[in-house]
C-alpha cells in the first residue's frame, strides 16, 4: 500500500505541474518550449496514474 501512496503524491504533483504550466503558457510568448514541457508532464502523469489504477487494480479482493 506505500507504494500506491507514493504514486499517487507523485501522480498529483505532476498534475498540479501541468496546471500550472497551462497557466504560465498563456501568458508567455514562448509557446513551443512550454508545449514540450506540457506534454512531457502529461505523459508522465497519464502513465502514474495507469499505474496507480493498475496496482489499485490488482489489490481488489473478490
Amino acid at each position: 500500500m506505500f507504494k500506491e501512496i507514493i504514486i499517487a503524491i507523485l501522480s498529483i504533483a505532476i498534475w498540479v505541474m501541468v496546471s500550472l504550466e497551462f497557466i504560465k503558457s498563456s501568458k508567455k510568448e514562448d509557446k513551443e518550449n512550454n508545449g514540450r514541457k506540457i506534454v512531457t508532464l502529461m505523459s508522465a502523469g497519464i502513465l502514474l496514474t495507469l499505474l496507480l489504477i493498475i496496482s489499485l487494480y490488482q489489490n481488489i479482493q473478490l
